[in-house]
């Protein structure tokens, strides 16, 4: 193994072990929810005005970073966004009162926008080849760290208390942004593009918010944007009333419900990973193959979780085994849509790009559990996961049909803009090329 393929792993492994810690640290709130609500005497209604500033600080944060991150260099902003992780869950398991606890816990929204810098800088790190299997196995951390918030709440948290457990996981957050502020490099932006192989001048461009204008009218990008708000539908609804729905409506108990949704998170991981390479394999053949990825994994998530959601409640065991193939295809587009918004934008404009998609998936992130409550008290929570997650998966898959159409124009013209600035590099001395763009905020 060469050094440099060692390096790009090293980094790999410190991001993973980022995203794994973060999302454990994030989402322990909803399994602590009802200690946390015995200690401040509130409301449902109080308790889930938490979690929406969260989200509200989020994504007001995401348009914020990913114009830092392709302003400035991406290191040590990604330090800067742990090291707030670790401070704001510190003061939030600090917090005396609600109100206290309201305003820190709505702060921790800072650092949770903070991935578009972290895709960024893997996409200088490994090539277009290779990025969805990349992208695949760092979004294997997110359920991963869902699993391990949940065994840590019910047994350290019960035992130690739910400030302290936050005190731990506050400590992990400051830990690695002094890991990653010394042990992560910046590499020039463009850097493992194939136009730009051994092009001195890589890296040596600029935030363009012309550049940017133009990238957003891109009919594929546009495509792609609206499919993030309905497809983000599915995750929220089935992460926020899943549970509900087991324990109303199936009858499971406690240990029940464990045994289902453990194994479920299990293969949901691997998706990530198989649908990241199953990607990256059509993608060498087409240009449009992750986009057909993606558009195959949510019809076959649609149409299992629709065959999973009619199993009668007597049949448990069938109903586990459908369960565990719609979690094997529905995170197929995740790793891929990524991947394909960098395979349209500029390396100087990634972070921006991407942090548009996710801003706009907030916003579908925060309208999904209201809408299914809403027609979970009309009819039932099974016709609300039901009629919402089909429904939106079909709408996704019909947009990133369409998306893959008109994606090969757009990732031509973006590799076309590259070869012209690979062109004047080997045209021009190193002196003429234009101000570094990797600059210490």
């Amino acid at each position: 193994m060469t050094r440099r393929r060692f390096s790009r792993r090293l980094v790999l492994g410190t991001f993973f072990v980022f995203v794994f810690l973060h999302q454990t640290d994030r989402l322990l709130i909803s399994p602590l929810t009802t200690d946390i609500m015995q200690t401040f005497a509130i409301s449902k209604t109080q308790m889930g005005l938490v979690t929406s500033a969260g989200l509200l600080v989020g994504g007001v944060f995401f348009l914020l970073w990913g114009y830092l991150y392709d302003r400035y260099a991406r290191a040590p902003l990604l330090a800067l966004a742990s090291a707030v992780w670790g401070a704001t869950t510190w003061l939030s398991a600090r917090a005396p009162t609600y109100p206290t606890f309201l305003v820190t816990r709505a702060s921790t929204g800072i650092d949770d926008s903070s991935y578009p810098g972290l895709y960024s800088l893997l996409s200088d790190y490994f090539g277009p080849a290779v990025r969805g299997r990349v992208f695949g196995v760092l979004q294997l951390a997110q359920p991963l760290g869902f699993l391990a918030a949940t065994v840590l709440a019910l047994t350290i948290g019960k035992s130690i208390g739910w400030r302290n457990l936050f005190m731990i996981t506050g400590a992990a957050g400051i830990i690695l942004a002094v890991v990653i502020y010394l042990g992560v490099g910046e590499p020039p932006r463009g850097q493992s593009e194939p136009e730009l192989q051994g092009i001195e001048q890589a890296g040596q461009y600029r935030f363009n918010r012309h550049q940017l204008a133009a990238l957003l009218r891109k009919r594929s990008l546009l495509l792609i944007f609206t499919q993030g708000f309905v497809g983000v539908f599915p995750w929220n609804i089935i992460g926020f009333w899943f549970f509900a729905y087991l324990e109303l409506e199936r009858g499971y108990s406690d240990s029940q419900i464990l045994l289902t949704m453990a194994p479920a998170v299990l293969v949901l991981s691997t998706g990530y990973v198989v649908g990241g390479s199953l990607g990256d394999r059509a993608f060498r053949r087409t240009l449009r193959g992750r986009l057909l990825v993606s558009t195959g994994g949510v019809l076959l998530g649609a149409v299992f979780l629709y065959l999973t959601l009619r199993v009668p409640v007597d049949e448990p065991w069938l109903f586990l085994g459908l369960l565990l193939v719609t979690a094997l295809f529905v995170p197929f587009a995740s790793p891929n849509v990524v991947s394909s918004v960098h395979d349209i934008a500029l390396p100087e404009l990634r972070s921006t790009a991407l942090s548009v998609e996710q801003f706009i998936e907030e916003g579908g992130a925060a309208v999904a559990p209201l809408l299914a409550g809403i027609l979970a008290d009309q009819s039932s929570l099974h016709d609300a996961i039901l009629y919402i997650c089909v429904g939106a998966w079909l709408i996704g898959s019909i947009l990133l049909l369409f998306a893959s159409r008109a994606i090969p124009r757009d990732i031509e013209a973006m590799r076309g803009q590259l070869r012209e600035r690979a062109e004047a590099a080997k045209a021009a001395p190193v002196s003429t090329a234009a101000a570094p763009s990797v600059s210490q905020p």
